[in-house]
């Protein structure tokens, strides 16, 4: 528990100190952030804002989560170094979008092929090396089961190794896309993704360390509720490196934000969560823990689908964010009751781990 906490102290320090250092940088060369002319027309006074805040944010993640394990003696686990990759890379593709977006000053960033065959590139190999590093037990850092709470019997292998890799390849890039697609979506305010996404960190760094409490392979003798999975205290430590990151970053990126996270920050975080859910076997809880991503992400699915079927809208601007903005909600209330519904998601997710633990046990 402690080098969770270091790495969150460090974390959240390096965020602090690192974010205007990073500002004076961007501001220095004139990188500002783009803004499209059929968003809201109160996003105007945004245009000019640095961008590429991301950098600091899996920048400080990372540092902190060696430091930590410097500072504590411990090894990185291939469960926690995978899952850092799996950000930083995402963070990479992204970080490339919004240098093309702020040079040539338009919405389009990277063209759609070479933005698709980045991300398949990692997430690929993010999927391919989860299934190797057995430890002592023979537990690779993720698994070919699809996972709620636990890993259920829906294995992806079908009795063969070759399929099993395929299919879970497969499985978890549709996960780090749809995942990092939704963060995408939601920054659109000024904090609204990096306040949610604290909280759904937080979530993690509770399951990480409930779930080293009861691993299974530190028992004496297993029970029906304890944890067949690998490193749950080291991604404990990377979900509080990056809250710590976030909550730091967030003290410059909230109304009126001196930086946004832009696409790197945005894909970035999102394969941080997609790599945390798929290593701590909580696949489909992340669906609840994320709530708040996932009914943006709808709002704008629910929009195409009603303008390309019946030529109406259902909302008067997606993702759903800009519709309060249209209705003339603040920004700051929107984004702060945003927070809440993405709390309250948070807490329904821990509800419903504890509660399986709890009906296992007894």
């Amino acid at each position: 528990m402690i080098a969770v906490l270091l790495a969150a102290c460090l974390a959240l320090i390096l965020a602090l100190v690192g974010t205007p250092l990073f500002i004076r940088v961007l501001v220095k060369q004139g990188y500002g952030q783009f803004v499209r002319d059929d968003g809201p027309t109160s996003h105007a006074t945004k245009r000019g804002t640095p961008t590429m805040g991301g950098v600091v944010i899996i920048g400080a993640a990372v540092l902190a989560y060696l430091l930590g394990h410097l500072f504590t003696g411990s090894v990185p686990t291939a469960s926690g170094l995978l899952v850092l990759w799996l950000a930083a890379g995402l963070g990479v593709v992204g970080f490339l979008d919004d240098f093309i977006k702020i040079k040539k000053q338009r919405s389009l960033g990277l063209r759609p092929v070479p933005k698709l065959i980045g991300q398949a590139f990692v997430g690929i190999s993010f999927a391919v090396l989860a299934l190797q590093f057995p430890n002592s037990f023979g537990e690779t850092p993720a698994s070919t089961k699809i996972s709620f709470i636990r890993d259920t019997n829906l294995d992806l292998a079908f009795g063969s190794a070759v399929l099993g890799l395929i299919l879970f390849v497969i499985w978890a890039n549709l996960i780090v896309t749809a995942v990092s697609n939704a963060v995408n979506l939601t920054d659109g305010l000024d904090g609204l993704a990096a306040g949610a996404s604290v909280v759904v960190f937080a979530a993690y760094v509770v399951i990480g360390t409930w779930q080293s409490t009861q691993n299974c392979n530190l028992m004496s003798e297993a029970t029906n509720a304890c944890y067949y999975m690998r490193d749950p205290r080291d991604l404990a430590m990377v979900a509080g490196a990056m809250a710590a990151a976030c909550f730091g970053f967030l003290w410059f990126n909230t109304s009126p934000a001196k930086i946004f996270m832009g696409d790197t920050g945005s894909l970035a975080i999102g394969g941080a969560f997609a790599g945390l859910a798929i290593m701590s076997r909580t696949e489909l809880l992340l669906i609840v823990l994320g709530g708040l991503f996932v009914i943006i992400t709808l709002s704008v699915i629910i929009q195409v689908a009603s303008f390309k079927t019946t030529g109406k809208r259902v909302f008067r601007m997606a993702p759903l964010q800009h519709h309060f903005e249209l209705k003339g909600w603040a920004e700051v209330t929107i984004v702060v009751r945003f927070w809440i519904i993405a709390a309250l998601f948070v807490i329904a997710g821990i509800c419903l781990f504890y509660a399986d633990w709890v009906a296992r046990i007894g």
